[in-house]
């Protein structure tokens, strides 16, 4: 297997000596599930206070998207509680911030893991 690989199929292409405009090759690489993922959490994080306000976006942040989950990190077990009694809407809002119905489902974490 060439170490060469074509993300979008996710199989090895055959190797050239043709030059690949970077454009189409960053086009491919940001198609590929952990870059869109990146992309759309950077583009939630920047947005976070219209989402879900901005006193919620003080204690919680957008940490991961995980396939349809948003995981939000919580600054302590009082706030994840509010984060996920309001999870149907932040993710109603966070897809009309995407654009698109990407996200389904919101899971909440507490900061240092309690």
């Amino acid at each position: 297997m060439s170490p060469a690989r074509d993300v979008g199929a996710g199989r090895a292409p055959a190797r050239t000596d043709r030059a690949e405009p970077v454009g189409s090759v960053l086009g491919d690489l940001i198609r590929t599930r952990p870059w869109a993922e990146g992309m759309a959490l950077g583009r939630l994080g920047r947005a976070w206070p219209q989402v879900v306000g901005e006193r919620l976006a003080a204690e919680c942040v957008p940490a991961r998207i995980q396939g349809s989950v948003l995981i939000v990190r919580a600054s302590s077990a009082a706030w994840a509680a509010q984060i996920r009694f309001l999870s149907e809407e932040v993710a109603r809002k966070a897809n009309q911030m995407l654009g698109r119905e990407a996200l389904r489902t919101v899971k909440v974490v507490v900061e240092g893991g309690g």
